[in-house]
């Protein structure tokens, strides 16, 4: 009892402090606006608004909301292991690439050919982010070094057999034939291009809240994560725990990348690294690591993404004015000290409450 009244109440902290850090954020966004726009008030309401303006726009958040979600969950993984591996974005480009390679060296029919898809692309995430863990593990080097440097590995090595191997000769463009219909994704929202990923986002934070907090393998990942040293003094072998941390963290994000190209792609195109990846920092970071608040994290910052580039072709400000918020928002969210007075205050008068 005590414990679910406690967790109640870190919740409507956490709530509270992520209000304020977000209203902190607009409010300096509204300052910098009025200072460098001759036309702010059309500035904000099309930050603000824009992404609520037509239905196709919303549709275009709930979209990059997908994306970002796969993202934010798998980063959460990790970090929930307190390894700070960034090798969801080498995951996510090549996961992408290797799903697409997939449905087109080996075609198989409807529901098969986007299952097994996702399912190879979520094999190669899972591959991509375990190897800084086991360097970490055999050689003792930092798992943020190698899985940055691995990230050009990884993409350099997709972009090859993808635009060698199965680049179409008479695409207008560097890009890999079309895929199959039979392995896309069926969009499922009329006028938009909201695709069936949403429904297999849903199962996957349903399954990775169920693995966090149900399992065995969920408490002792995140045992490790907070005190590494009671973990190994109550026998939780630490090394295998960071590894499955990594594999199941990686798996998602290939998914992620999977869905992406089968759900908003015709053929595999990506010429950079997405970025999602790093996406994926900021919305683990903003949902605090936790799995049911990711998708409420993602969805929120692509709706100031789309607003923001709704802001950037009507009016004089540019779509970097969203960088202001994000690391607003991200810096306060992270500071233990933000609100900390406030919360002794909370935490007293809610115990003189149940005394």
């Amino acid at each position: 009892m005590i414990n679910k009244k406690k967790l109640s109440f870190d919740t409507k902290f956490e709530l509270m402090r992520f209000t304020v850090a977000i209203l902190i954020a607009i409010g300096l966004s509204f300052v910098t606006i009025l200072i460098v726009s001759h036309e702010p008030l059309l500035a904000l309401r099309k930050l603000f608004l824009g992404p609520v303006e037509s239905f196709r726009r919303f549709g275009n958040v709930v979209e990059l909301a997908i994306t970002l979600s796969f993202a934010g969950l798998a980063v959460a993984i990790m970090f929930s292991a307190n390894q700070f591996n960034m090798g969801a974005e080498g995951a996510f480009f090549a996961s992408a690439g290797v799903a697409a390679m997939f449905s087109l060296a080996l075609p198989l029919p409807p529901v098969l050919a986007p299952l097994f898809a996702i399912i190879v692309g979520g094999i190669t995430g899972a591959i991509i982010c375990v190897i800084p863990a086991w360097i970490k593990m055999k050689w003792g080097a930092s798992e943020l070094v190698s899985s940055l440097m691995l990230n050009y590995v990884f993409y350099y090595l997709t972009k090859y057999f993808a635009f060698t191997k199965f680049k179409d000769p008479n695409c207008g463009f560097v890009g890999t034939f079309k895929i199959p219909e039979a392995a896309k994704l069926a969009k499922i929202v009329p006028h938009t291009r909201i695709h069936a990923g949403l429904i297999i986002l849903v199962f996957v934070v349903i399954a990775t809240i169920f693995f966090m907090k149900k399992t065995r393998w969920g408490y002792n990942l995140i045992q490790t994560g907070q005190n590494p040293h009671f973990a190994k003094y109550v026998g939780i072998n630490t090394g295998i725990v960071i590894a499955y941390s990594q594999i199941v963290g990686g798996f998602v994000a290939g998914m992620g990348g999977a869905v992406e190209v089968l759900g908003m792609y015709n053929r595999f195109q990506w010429k950079e690294l997405p970025g999602y990846g790093f996406d994926g920092i900021v919305v683990a970071i903003m949902a605090k690591n936790k799995p049911q608040y990711v998708p409420l994290a993602a969805f929120f910052l692509a709706y100031l993404r789309i607003g923001a580039d709704k802001m950037a072709t009507a009016t004089d400000v540019t779509s970097e004015m969203i960088s202001i918020i994000q690391g607003v928002i991200i810096m306060l969210v992270a500071a233990q000290a933000f609100l900390s007075h406030r919360r002794q205050k909370m935490l007293v008068k809610e115990v003189s409450k149940n005394v």
